[in-house]
């Protein structure tokens, strides 16, 4: 290791592969399944184990006309204005796994192999769109549309890993919610194919699920796949059949298995149990990948009442605390949860990139280290810490459902350093 904390990387040839795409869940449930006329979505992220996510705000922000932003590997034309938004991301990337805005929208993408081989290419990807689509999307279907002219106009592509041994690129699906529908949106290359939900509960994991329900479609979606000899257009086209790898054997997801078994309408608590559970495989902790963060949003569908978003900011959410935030004017920021900037110097950012990995872990990281040690001991002092950390999480659940059914909406000023309180505490009692 370099005196400035960085760590050198074997510096082998970078090679594409058509590698696993992660485990990773998304869930989403409307009323009446979900309780109380309360939309509640639900992500967790499974990427490479020692990768570090951070969850960082960003306030809504004007713009200068013809400015660009920066994204993970290419600029890309800037918009007027930008929502405020908090995601949960790799530290090394611009995008976001998960997150959501100040108008209610929550996305949370997968990456997904498809018969048609993702990009190696450096363009956007999966989870800049993501952060893309909560930036400029007021609603769920706004969100959509953002993503799908992006793909249009820039495509997708490039390493989804800080690697630089190999390349794994994916093509992407996207979870995208507010407080009165979700979408779920599938896309291969710039084709694309989306199915609005309204009722019940949806599921999306690593293979495609679009079958013949299709309510939007890229306009060039069933003319592509019969010019590849995909699909014959005499058929029903179903999405997942005509785009997934031949060797690919669709199973259930996970998450829809766990939803399909709650008996009780599903609450936050339904929701944070679900996103623990190792033995369904909705949690993952294998040789490859660990669930490296999670979120769960309540999205009131009464106006008057806040969107309310539990983040870990911590790797196993069995061994984590899901820590709320709400928007407000003035969030008060939370540097204890985001990662060391490198700035120009990043690894990530400078060609050939990855051929040094620094050490991104953020202050609330390093204190969770010691906690999920002591957690996995398995001896008298874990399962005292594990129930210490639940009462905390269980406290602030309690608050949260005050606020929902108060008769006003909270003070701006008791529930802007909401997030950093809970982080902070946390750090403290790890120490």
């Amino acid at each position: 290791m370099t005196q400035d904390g960085i760590f050198k990387s074997r510096g082998l040839a970078w090679t594409c592969e058509m590698a696993a795409a992660p485990p990773s869940c998304c869930l989403v449930a409307f009323p009446p399944r979900a309780k109380d006329g309360l939309v509640v979505f639900g992500k967790n992220s499974a990427r490479p184990r020692d990768e570090v996510q951070e969850v960082v705000y960003f306030p809504a922000a004007d713009h200068e006309p013809e400015s660009k932003v920066e994204c993970t590997y290419i600029s890309i034309d800037q918009v007027p204005r930008t929502h405020a938004i908090v995601i949960s991301r790799p530290a090394w990337l611009w995008g976001a796994e998960m997150g959501a805005n100040d108008h209610g929208v929550c996305i949370a993408n997968e990456a997904v192999n498809a018969r048609e081989p993702a990009a190696e290419t450096e363009a956007l990807l999966g989870m800049d769109l993501v952060r893309l689509g909560l930036e400029r999307g007021s609603t769920a279907k706004e969100a959509l549309d953002v993503i799908v002219a992006l793909l249009e106009e820039h495509g997708q592509g490039g390493n989804y890993y800080e690697d630089a041994d190999s390349c794994h690129s994916f093509q992407s699906a996207f979870l995208i919610a507010d407080r009165e529908e979700a979408w779920v949106l599938e896309t291969v290359g710039k084709y694309w194919a989306a199915e609005k939900v309204t009722e019940g509960f949806r599921c999306i994991c690593n293979q495609l699920s679009l079958t013949t329900k299709i309510d939007a479609e890229h306009p060039e979606l069933r003319s592509y796949a019969q010019s590849q000899g995909w699909w014959t257009g005499e058929d029903e086209f179903n999405f997942s059949e005509v785009f997934s790898p031949a060797d690919d054997h669709q199973h259930c997801c996970a998450g829809k298995d766990s939803l399909e078994k709650q008996e009780e309408s599903i609450t936050v608590q339904t929701m944070i149990d679900i996103l623990r559970d190792k033995a369904s495989g909705v949690c993952i902790d294998s040789e490859l990948f660990l669930t490296t963060a999670s979120v769960v949003s309540v999205l009131p569908q009464s106006r008057g009442s806040p969107c309310i978003h539990y983040f870990t900011g911590t790797p196993d959410p069995s061994r984590s605390i899901f820590k709320p935030f709400i928007f407000v004017d003035d969030v008060k920021l939370v540097p204890k949860a985001q990662s060391p900037c490198f700035g120009d110097d990043d690894p990530a950012k400078r060609e050939p990139r990855f051929q040094e990995k620094p050490d991104r872990r953020h202050e609330l990281y390093k204190a969770h280290e010691w906690a999920r040690a002591v957690l996995a001991s398995g001896q008298e002092q874990g399962r005292r810490l594990r129930r210490t950390m639940l009462e905390l999480e269980r406290q602030g659940l309690e608050a949260m459902e005050e606020i929902l059914a108060g008769p006003t909406p909270p003070d701006p000023a008791e529930v802007g350093d909401l997030f950093y309180d809970c982080v902070d505490t946390e750090i403290k009692f790890f120490k």
